[in-house]
């Protein structure tokens, strides 16, 4: 009995270990692939658009609640896009601050701005699809009412579209904005070397795990197909990508698709944040189950293997931290005995690894912010406070997604927008 505890306990700490140290090389290895291919083998340049053999007219959606200290400034924004042809549609859902009123001031003062509003807050998924629904075109352009879309953008995610007849959704890159705090300047770095490099890694391993819920590109009829959004979900992007996918639509990323945005720069909002991320992963993971191991859906087996490992590792970092915090308090045997959680020979393997991650997203992200490679020096600090973070929010997040009461509408709640 005692060489099975030892075993399953040297197990769960080489587990620990080997995943994200296997994972970071995946990514990386994705990701330069990815670069190399269709990033630097382009040749565009960072501040012109690409030339399209045609130009359809696109509709951008931004759904709203209580922005008004920000919808102004990315409304106006939109109406600089370097696009022939696009109209804006804006969803106020219901919200109980000035935000509607802005909206219609804007309304008059840009004739390509329609407003609608909503009775009652009815959440991010029911006005993206009333937005969708009001709207005159077949390609969608979906940003948050807190984030400022690049000029190029729409030019960029509709290559896609115009190529690919069967893409459904383009992700945009979102670059982040607010990094007044040590926290803010940590998730510049992680957008780029771990949510930017994932997407990239993803795309060259065939299926994507998610749109950016802040920009993205929708052929309406793919939608429509899928059925929209889903209001009962936490994280609208990760459900319609998956609805998406498995639906045999392709789901791409497009790098120079800029879009600006705010993040939480307090602990507190950051959880918040994180939680409700984790939550969405696993909400999607419990729903498409009985879909995933049929032969038709294999495509998709590597992106739900690689979020379940996640969830599963999260919880085995639990299991290494209660152990040692037992052994604090009482005598383990030997097996169970976890004698430090100071990084050996393996955390520093891990730390080398995490800064060579680090080094390179930040080098192929080089191209589209000057001066970026300032933010290296922060990330030091990326395992110690997102990696715990991570694995918090996961072992909260899980029993939040499997006891959720079904069918309950996801609303909007007002996020923590950091400090500019």
């Amino acid at each position: 009995m005692a060489e099975l505890i030892d075993q399953v306990v040297n197990g769960m700490l080489n587990f620990a270990f080997y995943y994200p140290l296997f994972m970071a090389y995946l990514w990386m290895v994705g990701a330069l692939y990815y670069y190399y291919h269709w990033e630097r083998s382009s040749g565009a340049a960072i501040d012109q658009p690409p030339v399209l053999k045609e130009y359809p007219p696109v509709s951008i959606i931004v759904p709203c609640f209580n922005e008004g200290g920000n919808v102004r400034e990315t409304i106006t924004q939109l109406t600089l896009q370097e696009y022939p042809a696009f109209e804006i549609i804006a969803i106020n859902d219901g919200s109980p601050d000035d935000t509607g009123v802005i909206l219609d001031e804007l309304s008059a003062q840009y004739p390509q701005l329609r407003v609608v509003h909503l009775a009652k807050n009815e959440g991010k998924a029911v006005a993206l699809k009333m937005g969708t629904l009001v709207s005159k075109h077949e390609f969608l352009v979906c940003i948050d009412g807190d984030a400022l879309l690049d000029e190029h953008a729409i030019s960029w995610i509709m290559t896609h579209f115009i190529n690919g007849p069967r893409v459904a959704a383009v992700t945009g890159n979102p670059r982040i904005r607010t990094r007044s705090t040590l926290l803010g300047k940590i998730q510049v770095g992680e957008f780029s070397a771990i949510i930017g490099m994932i997407k990239r890694a993803q795309r060259i391993y065939g299926r994507i795990f998610t749109v950016s819920g802040v920009v993205a590109g929708f052929r309406k009829s793919a939608l429509h197909d899928v059925g929209y959004w889903s209001t009962d979900m936490v994280t609208e992007d990760i459900d319609i990508s998956w609805k998406l996918q498995l639906r045999h639509w392709d789901v791409r990323f497009e790098s120079h698709a800029l879009c600006w945005i705010l993040m939480p720069e307090t602990l507190a909002g950051l959880w918040k944040q994180r939680i409700r991320w984790s939550q969405g992963g696993t909400e999607a993971l419990i729903k498409y189950l009985p879909r995933i191991p049929h032969w038709r859906m294999r495509r998709m087996w590597p992106v739900y293997l690689e979020y379940f490992t996640s969830v599963l590792w999260a919880y085995v970092m639990l299991c290494v931290f209660g152990l040692w915090v037992a052994g604090q308090f009482i005598e383990l045997p030997p097996p169970l005995s976890i004698p430090t959680l100071l990084p050996g020979w393996n955390g520093v393997v891990l730390g080398v690894t995490c800064l060579l991650q680090f080094a390179i997203s930040l080098t192929i992200d080089s191209r589209y912010e000057k001066g970026i490679g300032k933010i290296y020096y922060w990330m030091v600090w990326y395992p110690l406070v997102f990696w715990l973070l991570s694995v918090a929010t996961t072992v909260v997040a899980v029993p939040k997604a499997l006891f959720k009461k079904k069918g309950a509408r996801a609303t909007w709640v007002s996020p923590d927008r950091g400090v500019r």
